[in-house]
């Protein structure tokens, strides 16, 4: 799953002193976000690289100007680079890099990911030592999202490299599928995501990253679109779970789902989201509110970013 799963491709809580997020942001999304403090934004952070940020920045945008089906993937690598984040053992996540490693790249739920990480390396060596890879690759994710039609999320600088020794463990991303049932597939869901820190709106959140990308048989085994528009981050993928019927695709790869046109896929893992009546809740409700949507996502995304990281500094790419 693009963001979720081995197939496809931080906010700080505490209590605002300014505004609340409700008044910044206002209807049903500002609910969830109205516990994070967003305090303002330099221009630029005072110790950091921002002319090597912005032209890394510029070189994203033209990769996926020339290739906009590149864009999700680099979705997918930030991810997948934040994803290993454990708050109980209080290592993995964004802050090393470490995906850019081939012991990390070979994790099951990483398949495919070397390509991206080849085709990022001809701009990192014309960035040099100014902006980390663990930069660049959570520097990707914003950047495309921005780039495929999704919120401008807010992004901090000064993630350091670490070696091949920080690698985690193989097994922190999620599975498509389990094999166990739906229950069971949700409750994997929820294993992966309480690890680090995420509550059930915060998963059904960022399991809207489903409406960029598709899967590569060659890659996860699985085959084909969540999204008629793959590459423009909406809330269509919670219309289509909600309003289309799923049935089990006949065919000889793993068990998937597709809509009626054959066109359309979802994995177990997201039938699994309309069968458990805590994320139905939250299926429901993006499907009807896009504005909710962004904002949820917006904070969740960039909370999956920053996890586990230190001393970071804010940047505004979006000035």
């Amino acid at each position: 799953m693009m963001f979720l799963v081995s197939s496809s491709m931080g906010l700080q809580i505490g209590q605002s002193t300014g505004p609340t997020r409700r008044a910044v942001i206002g209807g049903a999304g500002a609910a969830f976000v109205s516990n994070f403090a967003f305090p303002p934004l330099p221009a630029f952070a005072a110790d950091v690289d921002t002319a090597a940020i912005m032209k890394a920045k510029a070189g994203l945008q033209a990769l996926i100007d020339k290739d906009p089906d590149f864009g999700p993937t680099m979705v997918r690598l930030a991810w997948h680079s934040s994803g290993t984040y454990d708050k109980i053992a209080k290592n993995g996540g964004s802050q090393g890099g470490t995906i850019r490693f081939k012991e990390e790249l070979a994790h099951g739920g990483n398949a495919g990911l070397d390509k991206a990480v080849a085709r990022l390396e001809p701009l990192k060596a014309e960035l040099g030592d100014a902006v980390s890879y663990a930069d660049l690759f959570t520097l990707a994710g914003v950047v495309a999202i921005s780039q495929n039609g999704g919120p401008q999320i807010p992004w901090k600088a000064g993630r350091k490299d670490q070696d091949v020794a920080a690698v985690t463990p193989n097994g922190r991303l999620p599975d498509a599928d389990k094999n166990k049932g739906m229950k069971t597939n949700a409750d994997h869901l929820r294993s992966i995501f309480y690890r680090m820190g995420f509550d059930d709106r915060e998963i059904v959140a960022l399991s809207g990253a489903h409406a960029l990308g598709r899967c590569h048989p060659d890659a996860s085994g699985y085959d084909g679109p969540w999204s008629p528009t793959p590459t423009t981050l909406n809330n269509v993928y919670f219309s289509s779970l909600i309003y289309l019927p799923w049935t089990i695709r006949d065919w000889k790869g793993p068990e998937q789902y597709e809509d009626p046109s054959g066109k359309l896929m979802m994995l177990p893992s997201d039938i699994a989201l309309i069968h458990d009546k805590s994320f139905l809740k939250y299926v429901k409700m993006y499907a009807k509110q896009p504005d909710a949507f962004r904002a949820d996502f917006t904070a969740a995304f960039q909370k999956l970013e920053e996890n586990g990281t230190k001393n970071l500094k804010p940047v505004d790419i979006w000035a």
